[in-house]
This record gives C-alpha cells, sequence and structure tokens, in this order.
C-alpha cells in the first residue's frame, strides 16, 4: 500500500499546482455477472469485483494497458465500451465492455488541452471531461473528436475540477478540489456558469471530490479532506447533514462514490479499499472490498456495471471523478514511486 495520494496532476502541471492548495448515462454490459470497476491508481489498471459479495474477480484492464498511466475516471459508453481518463498520458483510453481489451486512444494525449479527470457523458452523447486546470472540455460522442471547452477557462471562479454529473434539472455540477472549490454548476445546453451550487466550506466541505445524486435527489459529495460524505438538498445546495461522519467506518480520503443496485452508497478510501454504507441512513455496514483485494492500490473512481444486453441506463455514479493528491497535491510519475 502506498502512503501518497493518486497522481491527480499530469507532470507538466506539478510545479504549477503544488503551489496551489461524477447521473452519467451509462450503459449494461454485454454478457456476464454484475460486477464492480475500480480505477487502481498505483498500479495502472483497472480491477474488477463481484458486485454481490465485494470479491476480487480480475484484473479487467491489465497495468499499463493501451499506455494506461494513473487512471482516475470511469465511465461506460453508448457503445457498451469503458472509457478510463488516464492522467499521466493525458488521454482518454477506450477498453471493450466486455472483456477488458484496450481498444484505442478515443481521446489522445492532449487533445484540446487535455489534462483529464472525470468523465460523463451528456444527454447530448458527448463527452464531457473535467481538465484539473480550470475547465470542462467536450468531445464527440462517436468519434472522440474535440468540440470546443464547454466550461471555459476559470469559468465561475472554477479551480481544479474533478468530477461531474448532469443533474435531474439538466444542468451540469462540477466538484472543485481548490482551496476556493465546492460544487458549481452549468447551464447543460451552453456551459455558461449559473452558480456556486455549494459554496465553498459548507457544512465543512473541503476538497471536494466524486459527486453523485442519490435515490432521494439530493446530493452526495466526497469531502476528500474532512474524510466525510456530506449531502446537500438536490434543488437548492443547502447543507443537509454530513451523512457518513469524518472518518465513519474508517472512511479515509474519500474520492469516488456511487449508489449500487442495492441501493447503498460506495466510496473508495486511502486505505486501499471500498467502503458501503446503507443508502438511507448513512450507517457502515462493512469493507466492501477489503484493503488491498487483487492489489487495488490507491483507488480513485468506481462504477457498478449490469449483466444484460446493452441498453442505455441512468448510472448512479459520478464518475467522479478523479482523484486528487488525497494526502497531498504531488503527483508522481512511476520512476519516482516507492
Amino acid at each position: 500500500m502506498r502512503s501518497g495520494g493518486p497522481r491527480l496532476f499530469s507532470p507538466w502541471l506539478i510545479a504549477l499546482l503544488a503551489a496551489v492548495a461524477l447521473g452519467a448515462v451509462g450503459v449494461r454490459p454485454a454478457s456476464g455477472d454484475p460486477f464492480l470497476l475500480v480505477s487502481s491508481n498505483e498500479t495502472d489498471s483497472v480491477l474488477r469485483f463481484d458486485a454481490m459479495t465485494g470479491a476480487f474477480i480480475d484484473t479487467f484492464v491489465p497495468s499499463g494497458s493501451g499506455g494506461l498511466n494513473g487512471p482516475i475516471g470511469l465511465v461506460f459508453g453508448a457503445d457498451g465500451n469503458l472509457y478510463v481518463s488516464s492522467v499521466v498520458s493525458l488521454s482518454v483510453l477506450r477498453f471493450d465492455g466486455v472483456t477488458g481489451a484496450f481498444i484505442d486512444a478515443f481521446v489522445p494525449s492532449g487533445s484540446g488541452g487535455l489534462d483529464p479527470q472525470g468523465l460523463v457523458f451528456g444527454p447530448d452523447g458527448n463527452l464531457y471531461v473535467s481538465s484539473i486546470f480550470g475547465r470542462v472540455l467536450r468531445y464527440d460522442g462517436a468519434t472522440g473528436s474535440f468540440i470546443d471547452a464547454f466550461v471555459p477557462l476559470f469559468s465561475g471562479g472554477l479551480g481544479s475540477p474533478t468530477g461531474l454529473v448532469f443533474g435531474p434539472d439538466g444542468n451540469l455540477y462540477v466538484s472543485d478540489f481548490s482551496a476556493f472549490g465546492g460544487v458549481r454548476r452549468y447551464d447543460g445546453a451552453t456551459g455558461a456558469f449559473i452558480d456556486a451550487f455549494v459554496p465553498s466550506g459548507s457544512g465543512g466541505l473541503s476538497g471536494a471530490y466524486g459527486l453523485v445524486f442519490g435515490p432521494d435527489g439530493n446530493l452526495y459529495v466526497s469531502s476528500n479532506t474532512s474524510d466525510s460524505v456530506l449531502r446537500y438538498d438536490g434543488s437548492t445546495g443547502a447543507f443537509i447533514d454530513a451523512f457518513v461522519p469524518a472518518g465513519g467506518g474508517g472512511l479515509a480520503g474519500p474520492i469516488g462514490l456511487t449508489f449500487g443496485p442495492d441501493g447503498d452508497l460506495y466510496v473508495t478510501s486511502r486505505a486501499d479499499d471500498v467502503l458501503r454504507y446503507s443508502g438511507t441512513t448513512g450507517a457502515f455496514v462493512d469493507a466492501f472490498v477489503p484493503p488491498g483485494s487483487g492489489g487495488l492500490d490507491v483507488p480513485t473512481f468506481l462504477v457498478f456495471s449490469n449483466a444484460a444486453v446493452p441498453e442505455p441506463v441512468p448510472e448512479p455514479a459520478t464518475i467522479l471523478l478523479l482523484a486528487a493528491g488525497v494526502t497531498g497535491l504531488i503527483a508522481t510519475r512511476r520512476s519516482q514511486r516507492r
């Protein structure tokens, strides 16, 4: 287990950013039993676990496959394939949604100025990617070609965008990991800034990371540096409660979060595990994926898949996309590890 956090930044941004203190539309894979996928940032892989028991199944995307380096965001596309943000290679890679085999660099390295974190497919079918240096970029959902900076640089005060989710109102919600962050809302059609939906520090929010709208219609946000999951009114953004209190169940440095098929909340934790909480009360249930299972090392985002013929379904997770330096904000290349 590595003591540091995931590689949030690409190498060329490390020096700059070290000084500065994820319901997407998904699909069901074509066959097989339901499973949970988790980005293992430090091993450059995506691991698969049984959706019912949390038992390790296999390394779905092998280490470094297709150039995967520093995986963060995960999302299934309308084609049934898996899209993964590769932080160090500055790209979004596509893998077969059934076998995990590498298909292509769907968004090539640096396209449109990409420095990828969270991923979400929008209502228009296009791919939206949070680019850690203050923007959200949009790419053609069929070809991967760059369309535009949907949310322009620093719009609405955006500093370090991580998680993305389109809300029930059709607008785009973006978590901001920066010291002045929170959750910002943008027009889902134009990208224009609407408001600071969850202001910085609301309810003790610190290091906003993953975010997801729950079955109750409210917004859940992982507060990375306060070791908690906070809940906000889905219509007004007003703070409701610490759904998972600081350190609840051993939670440390939460990043990705999603509601599972059972209605419970699943959260990645710095202890290299995935913790499960009651979806109604927030009470700790168990370490669904035990520490280090299958070689899990610095888990970031996660996504459930259900066995069925591909068909569009609302994905409760926001691919939440994207894991920051949990205990520190300095990213490292493989040569600097351990």
